[in-house]
């Protein structure tokens, strides 16, 4: 089994423990977080966009925790980890994971600076380790049926693609905290809406244009966008909209519209269960299956590549490429 540690363990962290324990592959040795006595309180309270299920309290007794990568490597022989903190400590918790010689998964957005990211890269590669990004929506099952339908041309050609992805602002665990620190995730555009503009640039490609209105918010400036992309030579136009920039009790709510030649399509996640099929003369309903399962199925998919020595399912220089096409919203 692949010794794992999980750092951070907030929201995601969380998501991450819960995933890694249903998969026979992984034994989740450690849990380091800068707060271990309140780890059971995390538990208790929750947190995030979506209910967690999976984490047996009892289970966790026999995980060790530790504040520290430094102390936990003192007392563990690990083999990964996941890093599940906040965006500014991605790099140097990479850093220090890679040069212990550990493989590693890190939770979007990989970082803001490419050449942090680059500098990873080599480090990864001079280890021979397995450097990956968690960009979810490539592993959920509703968004893989999208890119399917893309590409079979299952109802003709694509025409239009709207995504969208709206928040209220962050009042959960260190969000509290780093709300002071302006734009220390780098905002919605690359905290949140990099969902959508990663999965359709793996999907269609980079854009030939993009024009892009943006606000600001409490986190950075901008924490909405409202974007068309466009691309020379193909009639398809692509709207990207989102952020979060209501208050904080408002409901998360994310999804798609599609426009094909034979058929328009429709996701969200206010009502989950189902992706609409509309023509012009009948709908049908078809099953989004469980988003969810994204997060198991990208945490498997690292573990294979981990016990198989095979390339990663999501690279970080396909992050990076993300990374520099959020700078294009703004530049």
């Amino acid at each position: 089994m692949i010794k794992t540690a999980v750092i951070g363990f907030g929201f995601m962290g969380m998501t991450h423990t819960a995933n890694i324990l249903k998969n026979t592959d992984i034994d989740l040795v450690a849990i380091i977080d800068k707060d271990v006595e309140g780890i059971d309180k995390k538990l208790k309270e929750g947190s995030g966009n979506f209910e967690i299920e999976g984490i047996d309290p009892a289970v966790l007794k026999r995980v060790s925790l530790y504040t520290s990568l430094r102390e936990c490597l003192k007392k563990e022989a690990l083999d990964a980890v996941h890093i599940c903190v906040h965006t500014d400590l991605h790099f140097p918790l990479a850093k220090e994971a890679l040069e212990a010689g550990l493989h590693v998964l890190v939770e979007k957005p990989f970082v803001l600076r490419p050449e942090e990211g680059f500098e990873l890269i080599r480090i990864a590669q001079n280890k021979n380790r397995k450097l990956m990004v968690a960009h979810v929506l490539r592993f959920m099952p509703v968004y893989q049926q999208l890119k399917a339908w893309i590409e079979q041309k299952t109802y003709g050609k694509l025409l239009f693609l709207s995504m969208n992805r709206f928040s209220g602002v962050p009042a959960w665990g260190q969000w509290k905290e780093k709300q002071v620190n302006f734009g220390v995730s780098g905002g919605a555009l690359f905290d949140l809406m990099i969902h959508d503009i990663d999965f359709v640039a793996h999907v269609l490609g980079q854009p030939d244009e993009i024009d892009c209105q943006v606000m600001a918010g409490s986190l950075s400036p901008h924490d909405y966008i409202n974007a068309t992309w466009r691309y020379n030579g193909r009639k398809i136009h692509v709207k990207i909209e989102g952020g979060n920039i209501f208050h904080s009790a408002f409901p998360f709510q994310a999804g798609f519209m599609a426009r094909f030649e034979e058929a328009s399509v429709r996701y969200t996640t206010m009502d989950p269960d189902s992706v609409i099929i509309a023509r012009n003369d009948s709908i049908e309903l078809v099953s989004a299956g469980d988003s969810n399962l994204g997060f198991y199925n990208e945490i498997a998919a690292f573990a294979e590549s981990i016990k198989k020595n095979a390339s990663v399912a999501c690279t970080p220089e396909s992050a990076i490429d993300t990374i520099e096409l959020c700078y294009r919203h703004i530049l």
